[in-house]
């Protein structure tokens, strides 16, 4: 089937939506549109441009050390992370191209932090949209393009399916990673102050995404519990792939697709 993909924003959780693609192209389904927020734009930014698989390996071989690495601390930003040496990995990987020249057309969403508006990115520099669409609130500082202060897609729009609505395709699939998991009646967990805030927004957008879903609900809805990984994990790339093809195996053979 020819497939129109929203993938949702989430941070590390984005490794997720690799296995999802690769659970898809491994039945043979042809992808005809992604749009992409925040983890869901990098992601889908790489397979619109032909270069998952390339991503897909730097990013495994990720670990702690190396994800250290490619902090930028800042400390004049609005921010406390330029992101300038992971969007350096994105460029290396990506070359110089532009969405509206890719053979499957891309959105990346972000959020114009002046306008209060959602923002579609569907031209220019696929890395710059990227760059826009990543930065998370209060973590990666904002990204001025064409005279905007863009932030992090997933403030407005986590899971965003709007952007697919003009696309032919037979089935439209929207991968979120806000999943909710039932409570087990642990006790109650301690809570850091970064996990307090890390919480408060997966917290704010699983709200967000079920307001968005309902206004435009894809044909399949595929959710990745928020407890796969921490927002900032990034080096637990192989292991969140693998849950996100399993998720995807259980999704698709539910639907018959």
């Amino acid at each position: 089937m020819k497939v129109a993909l929203a993938l949702g924003s989430g941070g590390a959780r984005g490794y997720a939506h690799i296995g999802v693609i690769d659970e898809l192209q491994a039945r043979g389904h042809q992808i005809v549109g992604v749009a992409g927020s925040s983890m869901g734009a990098l992601v889908g930014g790489m397979l619109a441009a032909g270069k998952l698989d390339e991503f897909s390996e730097w990013a495994q071989a990720l670990d702690q050390r190396a994800v250290l690495k490619l902090v930028d601390l800042t400390l004049h930003a609005a921010g406390v992370l330029r992101a300038e040496k992971v969007v350096d990995a994105v460029r290396d990987i990506l070359g110089s191209v532009l969405i509206e020249d890719l053979d499957v057309p891309f959105t990346a969403v972000a959020t114009d932090l002046v306008a209060g508006t959602s923002a579609w990115l569907d031209r220019g520099q696929i890395a710059d949209a990227i760059r826009a669409s990543i930065a998370i609130p209060g973590i990666i500082a904002p990204h001025e393009l064409d005279r905007r202060l863009l932030g992090d897609g997933g403030i407005l729009d986590p899971t965003p399916t709007a952007p697919l609505a003009v696309l032919a395709a037979d089935l439209t699939i929207a991968v979120d990673l806000s999943g909710l998991e039932p409570v087990d009646g642990d006790p109650l967990p301690q809570f850091s102050g970064l996990r307090v805030a890390d919480r408060s927004i997966d917290i704010a957008q699983a709200a967000l995404a079920r307001h968005t879903l309902a206004a435009y609900p894809p044909d399949l809805l595929i959710e990745v519990p928020r407890t796969v990984c921490g927002t900032l994990e990034f080096h637990r790339a192989e292991e969140v792939i693998a849950v996100g093809r399993e998720i995807a195996i259980t999704a698709l053979d539910a639907e018959q697709c």
